[in-house]
């Protein structure tokens, strides 16, 4: 079981795949687009890393305010989503994404990634932190399960 992270951006896509096991996510790489709305090399693009990486389920970062509605933002990762599962026919799960960005960034500060070169490893390891939460959930859901047996 592999699994496909995104965190999905106005202009970038960050992508993650996990491990064979589904126990570490790795970044891939960002997708870059010029226009928001131009996303048809996009989900060419994740198409393509699905097939290599054999993925059977997509996670996408759901982009909740800090006081858990919704906005705009999160409104365009539904829509995305809804993309992504029409076009693949994969389960795409919608995660809780407040603050992985923040966390991505303070990490490349603390590994010395200067600030100009930031960017281009942000949203790539922002899909990082969204497929780890995802995958460290299913863990802890096994765990609990398996206590229960």
């Amino acid at each position: 079981m592999r699994v496909i992270g995104l965190d999905y951006g106005s202009k970038t896509v960050g992508v993650a795949v996990s491990d064979p096991l589904g126990l570490t996510a790795q970044a891939v790489e960002t997708i870059w687009r010029k226009q928001e709305n131009k996303l048809r090399r996009t989900l060419a693009r994740i198409e393509e890393l699905i097939e290599e990486y054999q993925a059977d389920t997509i996670v996408v970062g759901y982009p909740k305010n800090m006081n858990n509605t919704i906005g705009e933002r999160a409104e365009k990762s539904l829509e995305f989503r809804d993309m992504l599962e029409k076009r693949t026919g994969l389960p795409v799960v919608m995660w809780d994404e407040r603050l992985t960005s923040v966390a991505a960034e303070r990490t490349l500060m603390e590994s010395g990634v200067r600030r100009e070169n930031r960017k281009q490893y942000l949203d790539e390891l922002a899909a990082v932190f969204i497929l780890q939460g995802y995958l460290d959930s299913l863990a802890i859901k096994k765990e609990e399960h398996d206590g229960e047996n």
